[in-house]
C-alpha cells in the first residue's frame, strides 16, 4: 500500500515537471504557507467576483474588463517569477512590486472613469504614463504565462504602428504618434479592453470554471474509460481510445498541451505495451488532443470569441463547428485504424476493460452538466446564463454517489483553481487586443487581405493557400483563443473579400491555427506527446501532422460547400458532403498509411491521393472523378492482397 502511495506521488511529480516544461501556464509557483495563502484569497476573490457580476448583472463594459484584467495580471506576477531560475517556494519583493503596479493600471481606470468619459480623445501625460506601463506589464505578463510568441507577434504590430510611414508599397500609412497608439489601446474598447477581453471577462471565465469543477469531480477519468470500453479491444484499440477520450475531454479542455499530459500519460504506455512505435503513440495524442480545441461546444473558448466578431448567436457557431469537428476526428480513427492493420497491432483483451453499464450506472450522472449546458444553450439561455447553472449542476450531479462526490473544501478550492486556470487565456486576450488595436487603428487588415489577393492574382484556391500558411505560422505557440483572434484579424479578411461566407472564412483561419500545434518545426502537442512517449519529437511532429491530415483537407471542403457548416443547406446536400468528404479522408489517409487491404506502393498510394483530393471540391464531376480513381486503386489493393494470399498458400 505504502509503495503504491509513493508511486502515484512519483508519477504526479512527474507529470507536474512534464507540464512545466511543455506548457507555459503550469511553470509557476508552488507557494507553501502565507504565500499560498494570499494567492488563494486573490483567486477566490476573483471567481466571486466573476460569478457575482454574472448572477447580478455586469457592469459597464471598460469597468467589468478593467477589474477582470488587473485580477489577472496580479496573480500571473504572484505566480510566475521574472526568472525562471528563482526559487518556486517563495515569493520574490520584485514580483510582488510588479503585482501591485500591474494590478494598479486597469484599475486607474476604475478610479478616474467619469473623467475618462469626460475627454475621450485627449491624452494627459499621466494617462500616457498609466497606458504605457499597463501595455508594457501586459506584454511581461503574457511572456510569463503564454510565452513569447504571442509577445513577438504584438511588439512587431506595435512597430508597424510607429513605422508605418517607412513601410513601402501597400502596407505604409501615416503612422501613429505614441500618445494616440496609447490611449487607443488602452483607453477605449477597441484595443486591449476590446472584444477578446469582454468575452474573456463574461462567457470565459464562467465556462472555465465550470471545467475546473467537472475537473474536480473526476469526469476526466470517466471519458477516459468510456473510451476504453468502446474501443479498447479494437485493432489498435489504445489508439483509438487516445482518439476517442481527447475528443470527449476536448469538450472542457482549453490546451492542446493540458489535453495530451491528462490522457496520455494513460493512453501513451499503453499504445506503447501493445507494439507502437513512440513517435507513433506521441503523434496520435497530439493529434486527437489538438482536435480537441476544434470540438464544441467550448473549442478551446474560441467558439464564444467567433460568436462576438461574427455577429451571430453562440449557437450558430457551434452548429457550424459539429460536422467539421467530426469529420477531423473520422480523420485520425482511419489513420490509426490503418497504422494498426498495417501492422497488426491488436487490442486490449475484453476481460482487462471496464463494462460500459457499470461505468454508466456508477459514474454516468458527472456527464449529466455537460448535457444540461448544450440543452441550455440550445434553449436559448445565454452563454453566462447556462454557465451558471451548469457549475451548480456540476457540484449537486458529484453529490449523488460517495464515490463522486466533493466536499465543501473542493468547492473553496474549485474557485481558486478555476480563476488560476483562466490567467493565460485572460492574457492571452488583452495582448491580443493590442493586435487588434494596431490593426483597426492602421487598416493593416484589409491591407494585407489585398496582398495575399495580389499574390494569388484573385484566384480562390491560392488565396485560400496563402491563409493557410499564414495561419500556421501565426498559430504556432500560441493558445488557442489568442490564435483565432490573431488569425481570424490578420488571415480571414483576404477569402472573405472573395465571396467566401464570414463563418467559412473565421472557421477556416482557425482551424489552420490550431493545426499549428501539430506542424513542424514548433508543433508543441506533438513535442510534448514526444516528451510523454520519450521518442524524437520531429519525427513525432510529422507522425502527429500525417494522422491529422484531416485539418488540412477539411477546411478546404467547407470552404468550397459550406453546406459542412449547416450554412443555406438541406439534410440529403448536407449528408452527400460529409459521405464524399468521408470517402476522401479515406483515400488521403490510404496514400500517407501506405495501406488500405495490404500496403501500397508508390503508384497506389499517388491513385489514392488523387482520389482524395478531388474529393474535397463538392462539384458533382469531381466526386465522381474521384470515387473511380479510388475504386481502381481499391481494385489494385485487391489484386495484391490475392496474390499475397495466393503465395502464402503455395509456400504453405
Amino acid at each position: 500500500m505504502n509503495d503504491q502511495n509513493v508511486k502515484r506521488t512519483d508519477d504526479t511529480v512527474n507529470i507536474n515537471e512534464f507540464m512545466a516544461k511543455y506548457d507555459r501556464e503550469s511553470d509557476h509557483r508552488r507557494l507553501p504557507g502565507i504565500g499560498a495563502r494570499v494567492v488563494a484569497a486573490l483567486a477566490i476573490s476573483f471567481s466571486i467576483f466573476q460569478l457575482y457580476t454574472a448572477i447580478f448583472g455586469v457592469l459597464d463594459a471598460h469597468i467589468q474588463r478593467s477589474i477582470h484584467l488587473s485580477f489577472a495580471l496580479a496573480l500571473v506576477y504572484l505566480l510566475y517569477p521574472t526568472r525562471r531560475k528563482w526559487p518556486r517556494d517563495r515569493l520574490h519583493w520584485f514580483d510582488v512590486f510588479l503585482a501591485l503596479l500591474a494590478a494598479a493600471t486597469p484599475m486607474y481606470i476604475v478610479l478616474f472613469y467619469q473623467e475618462l468619459v469626460m475627454r475621450a480623445g485627449t491624452v494627459t501625460v499621466s494617462d500616457f504614463v498609466v497606458g504605457a506601463i499597463g501595455v508594457v506589464l501586459l506584454l511581461e505578463a503574457a511572456r510569463r504565462v503564454v510565452g513569447w510568441p504571442i509577445v513577438i507577434v504584438a511588439i512587431c504590430f506595435l512597430a508597424y504602428a510607429f513605422a508605418g510611414p517607412y513601410v513601402p508599397g501597400i502596407m505604409a500609412h501615416q503612422g501613429v504618434k505614441p500618445d494616440q497608439l496609447v490611449g487607443h489601446l488602452f483607453f477605449t474598447t477597441e484595443g486591449v479592453f476590446g472584444i477578446p477581453l469582454g468575452v474573456s471577462a463574461t462567457f470565459i471565465f464562467l465556462f472555465i470554471l465550470f471545467g475546473a469543477y467537472l475537473e474536480k469531480t473526476g469526469l476526466g477519468k470517466f471519458f477516459i474509460d468510456l473510451a476504453n470500453a468502446v474501443a479498447g479491444w479494437a485493432s489498435g484499440g489504445p489508439a483509438k481510445v487516445a482518439v476517442l477520450s481527447s475528443g470527449l475531454m476536448g469538450t472542457i479542455s482549453g490546451s492542446s498541451v493540458a489535453n495530451v499530459a491528462g490522457t496520455g500519460s494513460f493512453t501513451i504506455p499503453m499504445m506503447k505495451s501493445l507494439g507502437y512505435k513512440p513517435e507513433f503513440a506521441g503523434a496520435v495524442e497530439a493529434a486527437a488532443s489538438t482536435g480537441g480545441q476544434l470540438m464544441p461546444p467550448i473549442m478551446g473558448a474560441a467558439a464564444f470569441l467567433m460568436a462576438e466578431f461574427i455577429g451571430v448567436s453562440y449557437v450558430s457557431v457551434v452548429k457550424a463547428a459539429i460536422i467539421p469537428a467530426l469529420l477531423y476526428f473520422t480523420g485520425i480513427w482511419i489513420g490509426v485504424h490503418l497504422e494498426a492493420r498495417k501492422n497488426g497491432l491488436k487490442g486490449i483483451p475484453r476481460e482487462q476493460l471496464p463494462r460500459i453499464g457499470r461505468l454508466i450506472v456508477e459514474r454516468g450522472h458527472l456527464a449529466v452538466p455537460l448535457i444540461a449546458i448544450v440543452y441550455l444553450l440550445v434553449s436559448g439561455y445565454t452563454p453566462m446564463r447556462a454557465a451558471l447553472w451548469a457549475i451548480a449542476l456540476a457540484i449537486c450531479a458529484s453529490l449523488l454517489r460517495r464515490a463522486t462526490r466533493i466536499s465543501a473544501r473542493d468547492v473553496v478550492k474549485g474557485l481558486e483553481y478555476g480563476a488560476r486556470s483562466a490567467l493565460g487565456v485572460i492574457i492571452a486576450c488583452g495582448t491580443a487586443g493590442i493586435i487588434i488595436g494596431v490593426v483597426t487603428k492602421t487598416g493593416l487588415g484589409l491591407k494585407l487581405a489585398s496582398a495575399m489577393i495580389d499574390m494569388a492574382h484573385g484566384f480562390l484556391l491560392p488565396t485560400l493557400f496563402f491563409t493557410m500558411i499564414s495561419s500556421i505560422v501565426l498559430g504556432m505557440g500560441v493558445p488557442t483563443t489568442a490564435n483565432y483572434v490573431i488569425t481570424s484579424t490578420i488571415a480571414a479578411p483576404a477569402i472573405i473579400q472573395l465571396g467566401v461566407p464570414v463563418m467559412a472564412a473565421h472557421m477556416f483561419a482557425f482551424y489552420f491555427g490550431i493545426v499549428a500545434d501539430v506542424t513542424p518545426p514548433v508543433a508543441l502537442a506533438a513535442y510534448a506527446g514526444s516528451g510523454i512517449a520519450r521518442g524524437n519529437p520531429m519525427i513525432t511532429g510529422v507522425n502527429a501532422a500525417k494522422l491529422a491530415v484531416a485539418a488540412f483537407l477539411v477546411p478546404y471542403i467547407f470552404v468550397l460547400s459550406p453546406s459542412l457548416l449547416m450554412i443555406d443547406t438541406t439534410l440529403p446536400e448536407m449528408l452527400r458532403m460529409m459521405i464524399t468528404a468521408v470517402i476522401g479522408m479515406i483515400g488521403v489517409g490510404a496514400a500517407v498509411a501506405g495501406f488500405l487491404i495490404t500496403r501500397a506502393g508508390w503508384i497506389d498510394r499517388l491513385i489514392f491521393l488523387a482520389g482524395g483530393l478531388l474529393m474535397i471540391d463538392p462539384a458533382g464531376h469531381t466526386d465522381v472523378l474521384g470515387i473511380a480513381i479510388l475504386a481502381c486503386g481499391y481494385l489494385l489493393q485487391r489484386l495484391r492482397f490475392r496474390r499475397e494470399k495466393d503465395s502464402i498458400s503455395a509456400r504453405g
